[in-house]
C-alpha cells in the first residue's frame, strides 16, 4: 500500500487557502454592499464546504486519496455547511448588524473596513482553514475505508457526525420556533434539547467536527490533525461561542440565572434542581 503523498497534499493546501480567501473576500464585498458584516456568518459554513470541495478536486486532479474517503467528508461537510449557511441565512434576513460587530467595529481608530478585515474576516478565515484540515488530509488519504466496507473508527466518526448534526439541526428548529413565538418574549427555552443543555446547536458543530476527524484519524497521518477539532471545540465551549452569547444573558432574560443553576452549559445531562445547584 502505498503511503500518503505527502508532496502533493502540500501543494493542495495553498488551493484550500485561496479558496478561503475568495469566499471570505466575496463575502466582504457583499457585506459592503449590504451595510453589515454579518454575512460573514452566512460564510462560515460555505466556506467550510468550498475547502473540502477544492481539497476533493486537487485530490482528483493529482490522482491521489480513496475515492470513498474523499467523498464521504466531502458530502459530510457539505451537508453540515450548506445547512448552517441556510439557517442563519434565514434567520439573520430583515436584521441589521450583529451586535458582537458593532461592538467590535467601535473600537477602530481608523478605517472601519481594514479593521473589519484583519478582526473579523482573516480571524475567521484562518480559524476556517485550520479546523478544516482534517478534511484536507482525508482527501488524500490513500487507504481505504476498510476492507468490504467502512473502518470501525469511520463507523464511529458517522455515528458521530449524525448525533452532532441532530443536535445543532433540531436544536436551531427549537430555538427558531421559540423565538418566533410572541409569548416568549423575555422568557428562556428550557424545554426540548434546551432542557438538557443551554446550547445543544454549539455541542452539535463540536460532534460533527469529531465525527468527520475521526475519519480521517482512521488512517495516517490524520491524528496529526487532533488540534483542529480540539480548537473548534475550545471556541465554541471557551471562546467566541458560549461565553460571548451568554454575555449579559441575565439582564435581557431575568429566568436566565437560575436557568444557568439548573442546565448544563455545553455537553447534554439531565436537568439539576435548585436545590441541587
Amino acid at each position: 500500500m502505498s503511503g500518503f503523498p505527502t508532496g502533493d497534499f502540500l501543494l493542495a493546501l495553498p488551493l484550500t487557502a485561496l479558496a478561503v480567501a475568495v469566499v471570505l473576500g466575496i463575502t466582504l464585498l457583499v457585506a459592503l454592499r449590504v451595510g453589515k458584516h454579518a454575512v460573514v456568518d452566512v460564510a462560515w459554513g460555505l466556506g467550510f464546504a468550498v475547502i473540502a470541495l477544492v481539497a476533493y478536486l486537487a485530490a482528483t486532479a493529482f490522482n491521489e486519496g480513496d475515492p470513498g474517503r474523499r467523498l464521504l467528508v466531502l458530502a459530510l461537510t457539505a451537508i453540515w455547511g450548506l445547512r448552517l449557511a441556510t439557517h442563519i441565512g434565514l434567520r439573520s434576513r430583515g436584521h441589521g448588524e450583529d451586535p458582537r460587530y458593532e461592538a467590535l467595529l467601535e473600537k477602530a481608530s481608523g478605517n472601519r473596513t481594514a479593521y473589519a478585515v484583519r478582526k473579523i474576516y482573516l480571524t475567521q478565515g484562518v480559524t476556517m482553514w485550520f479546523v478544516s484540515l482534517p478534511v484536507q488530509v482525508a482527501a488524500f488519504q490513500p487507504q481505504g475505508l476498510g476492507q468490504g466496507g467502512f473502518g470501525f473508527l469511520v463507523w464511529v466518526g458517522i455515528a458521530v457526525w449524525v448525533v452532532g448534526l441532530f443536535f445543532e439541526t433540531v436544536g436551531d428548529l427549537q430555538l427558531t420556533r421559540f423565538r418566533n413565538d410572541p409569548a416568549s418574549k423575555g422568557k428562556v427555552l428550557d424545554t426540548g434539547l434546551w432542557r438538557y443543555t443551554r446550547h445543544p446547536n454549539y455541542f452539535g458543530d463540536a460532534c460533527v467536527w469529531w465525527g468527520i476527524s475521526l475519519i480521517a484519524f482512521s488512517a495516517w497521518p490524520g491524528v496529526l490533525t487532533v488540534l483542529s477539532p480540539v480548537f473548534m471545540t475550545f471556541l465554541l465551549a471557551k471562546g467566541t461561542g458560549k461565553p460571548t452569547l451568554e454575555r449579559d444573558m441575565d439582564q435581557r432574560r431575568p429566568g436566565y440565572t437560575d436557568y444557568v443553576r439548573t442546565t448544563s452549559g455545553f455537553f447534554p445531562a439531565p436537568p439539576r434542581t435548585l436545590t441541587d445547584s
